[in-house]
C-alpha cells in the first residue's frame, strides 16, 4: 500500500482514498508509485499545466461518479487555477495505463494517450478531520455535521488568512495541519 500521508489525500463518500502530488517532483513520484503497483486506477489531472496528478486507490469497477466527481473537485481545487483566483476550471479523467513518461520529459510531466473525460467543477472546498486530520476536501465527500468552514479561492494568502481567522471552530484546529491542507494561495472562510 501507498503511504498516502506524504501526499495530499482525502477520503471520498463512498470511503475511497484518493491521493495527489504536491509538486511536479512529487506528481513523478506518486505516479511511479502507482505505476510500480501494476494496478489498473483512474487518474486525474487538470486540463491546463499546474495541477497535482490525483488517483483513486480503487478498482475501477468500484469508483462510482459521486468518487469521480469529488476527485475532479479536489484535483481542480489544488491546481494553479486556485492561486490564480479562478472560481472554476476543467479537469482530466484518464486511466494510469494510458500515461507515460520518456526520459526527455520535464519533472512533473506525463503523456496521456487515448480517451479522456471532461469534468467542469467549481473550486470549493469544505475544512473537516478525517483519520483525525485536519483536511480540505470537497463538500459532497462528508456529511453537513462534519464540516467546519467552507473555502474558496479569496484574496487572503492563507497563512495570513488562518493567523487571522475569527471563526471559533477554526480557530481551535490544529493550524500547521490547516496550512498544510489548504491550497496555495488565496483563500476566504466561510
Amino acid at each position: 500500500m501507498i503511504e498516502y500521508k506524504k501526499y495530499r489525500w482525502f477520503f471520498t463518500s463512498g470511503g475511497k482514498l484518493v491521493v495527489g502530488g504536491k509538486s511536479a517532483e512529487s506528481n513523478d513520484a506518486l505516479l511511479g508509485e502507482l505505476k510500480s503497483m501494476r494496478k489498473e486506477l483512474v487518474v486525474m489531472h487538470t486540463k491546463s499545466p499546474g495541477s497535482p496528478f490525483c488517483a483513486i486507490l480503487a478498482p475501477v469497477n468500484a469508483v462510482t461518479s459521486d468518487d469521480l466527481n469529488e476527485c475532479a473537485v479536489f484535483t481542480g481545487c489544488f491546481s494553479r487555477a486556485w492561486k490564480e483566483g479562478q472560481k472554476s476550471t476543467s479537469v482530466h479523467m484518464f486511466k494510469l495505463s494510458q500515461l507515460n513518461k520518456t526520459g526527455d520529459m520535464k519533472s512533473g510531466s506525463w503523456n496521456v494517450k487515448g480517451k479522456i473525460k471532461d469534468f467542469n467543477v467549481n473550486l470549493e472546498l469544505v475544512i473537516t478531520l478525517q483519520n483525525d486530520i485536519v483536511r480540505a476536501v470537497p463538500k459532497n465527500s462528508v456529511n453537513s455535521s462534519e464540516i467546519i468552514a467552507f473555502v474558496c479561492p479569496g484574496k487572503i494568502d492563507k497563512t495570513k488568512a488562518v493567523i487571522n481567522i475569527k471563526m471559533p471552530a477554526v480557530k481551535k484546529l490544529n493550524r500547521e495541519q490547516l496550512l498544510s491542507a489548504l491550497p496555495a494561495g488565496g483563500v476566504e472562510f466561510s
